[in-house]
């Protein structure tokens, strides 16, 4: 390892660690997916087995230019996690403390238009069809008799 290694660096408002393979590293982005990532590294033209802590800043800046604007270096739309943005009609992709803000948003949208959506969020229970019946149960034990009651 030269000199200039960094054990930590600064990707996108994130601490990612220095020691790990940079397709790697960029999961620890929230909203960066392995396949993302992956893809990222291409776009940026560099080689998947360099470690993260080895990258100039000029390098560093790059992979942020790259991940602020995905569909101008070639990612496909269907990898982006928002696809055909409901107010602007756009695809454009959020990371960060962005994400988790848009989903609550969305979530809350939900519940105030009663979307049926919108009723098992705000009940707690199941919302993309999965199995209620005996799955999913917190903090009830439903079937199970006690002995001597």
């Amino acid at each position: 390892m030269s000199e200039e290694f960094r054990s930590i660096i600064r990707v996108a408002g994130k601490n990612l660690e220095g020691t790990a393979k940079v397709a790697f590293a960029l999961t620890g982005i929230n909203g960066v997916g392995n396949r993302l990532a992956t893809m990222i590294t291409e776009a940026a033209g560099f080689d998947p087995e360099t470690r993260l802590g080895s990258l100039s800043d000029v390098k560093v800046k790059k992979i942020e230019e790259v991940l602020e604007n995905l569909t101008k270096y070639g990612i496909p739309g269907w990898l982006l996690n928002r696809q055909k943005d409901v107010e602007t009609g756009n695809d454009h992709h959020l990371i960060g403390p962005t994400l988790v803000l848009r989903t609550k948003t969305d979530i809350d949208q939900m519940k105030q238009m009663t979307s049926w959506k919108g009723f098992r969020h705000s009940h707690g229970l199941k919302v993309r069809g999965q199995r209620t019946k005996t799955t999913g149960r917190k903090k009830r034990s439903v079937g199970i008799k006690r002995r001597g009651r």
